[in-house]
């Protein structure tokens, strides 16, 4: 039998053990402050909607785009939250692009457990940027995604971008 070490899953699985019925992952991360936002992943916080790495990524530069309100059903997000969602996702993009030099992307939203949602009761938006030749045989065979940059290095490139790239956007009018 071989053995693939990964001691950094240690600290999921023990707060998994820990967690309350009922958290929220994206409601966490948007309760906690600003000064906790790289530790929290949160790399841009917009007026109804954020956007947040995924800590057990796909890929390098795993995104997603979250709504402030917890709600597992899009259709109960208001035409304000949806428009803000999809313009973090184009913004997300645009820092990926910037920053990774990705390829293509697969953006989706996995709404149930049947359709793949991991979290069930807060809609979110994944943006996976993803490369020629990125597929390998690790995950067909031992079940194992290769992610060759530590997630503090990633998002300190990515947080970077969206300053960059928000700074220059016009302010919306309200």
């Amino acid at each position: 039998m071989k053995r693939l070490w990964t001691p950094w899953r240690m600290v999921y699985l023990k707060s998994a053990s820990k967690s309350k019925q009922g958290e929220c992952i994206f409601c966490d991360k948007i309760k906690a402050r600003r000064r906790q936002d790289r530790k929290n992943l949160v790399l841009h916080r917009g007026e109804r909607a954020f956007v947040v790495m995924n800590l057990y990524p796909y890929t390098s530069g795993h995104l997603m785009v979250a709504p402030y309100e917890h709600s597992g059903e899009l259709e109960s997000l208001d035409g304000e939250t949806l428009k803000e969602m999809m313009l973090l996702v184009g913004t997300s993009i645009r820092a990926l692009r910037a920053t990774m030099n990705p390829h293509g992307f697969n953006i989706g939203i996995n709404l149930g457990r049947v359709a793949g949602a991991g979290v069930e009761d807060h809609v979110h938006i994944h943006i996976v940027p993803r490369w020629n030749g990125d597929t390998n045989f690790m995950p067909v065979f031992a079940e194992v995604r290769m992610i060759p940059e530590l997630l503090p290095q990633t998002y300190d490139k990515l947080f970077e971008a969206f300053q960059n790239i928000t700074a220059s956007q016009p302010t919306r009018k309200k």
